[in-house]
């Protein structure tokens, strides 16, 4: 075979005409991507640092649906967008859904969970989120916080962050990630 055959020949059909009924990987894909994001709201319930859970699922799964499409794994282009498109969409419209409507709110941006009050541990919510008290201090001290006693409230954000609210009324933003 010569070299321009060998680099010129190709299946065209098999690189533009989908394999998969473009039903079924809708379906698919929708199935995936929420049955996911719900086993990862259950199991996380907070999300990973500054990366939100439906950041960290897309990037996950539009790697994956990208190689399909872009490897030569007997699936065409088509097929590989279709599933990227479905999952983008899938992204933007939980977190639109969470704008507009207060019960998707929780599911899609968790509310901060107190931790610390008036310079006391809620046990209670560390344990619910698995946080050990050195855990906890190692976030303050990075906040500037060697006390807790200075520590007038201390919340879990929605993405996983610790933000504190010092006895002197002063605001430390979320700059540590709790989750990595």
């Amino acid at each position: 075979m010569r070299l321009e055959d060998w680099i010129f020949t190709f299946d065209w059909e098999q690189v533009f005409v989908p394999d998969t009924p473009l039903l079924e990987i809708i379906v698919r894909g929708t199935v995936m991507y929420l049955g996911l994001f719900a086993l990862l709201r259950l199991v996380l319930k907070r999300e990973s640092g500054a990366v939100g859970i439906t950041d960290l699922l897309v990037v996950v799964l539009l790697a994956d649906a990208a190689q399909n499409g872009l490897a030569d794994d007997y699936r065409s282009i088509p097929d590989g967008l279709l599933l990227v498109t479905t999952i983008v969409f899938w992204s933007w419209a939980l977190n639109w859904l969470g704008f507009r409507f207060p019960a998707f709110q929780a599911l899609v941006h968790p509310k901060p969970l107190l931790l610390v009050r008036d310079g006391r541990l809620l046990r209670r919510n560390l344990e619910k989120e698995l946080i050990t008290e050195g855990e906890l201090m190692s976030q303050l001290r990075l906040q500037g916080v060697d006390d807790i006693a200075k520590v007038s409230a201390a919340y879990m954000e929605g993405d996983g962050r610790i933000s504190v609210v010092q006895q002197n009324g002063a605001t430390r933003g979320a700059q540590g990630h709790f989750r990595v």
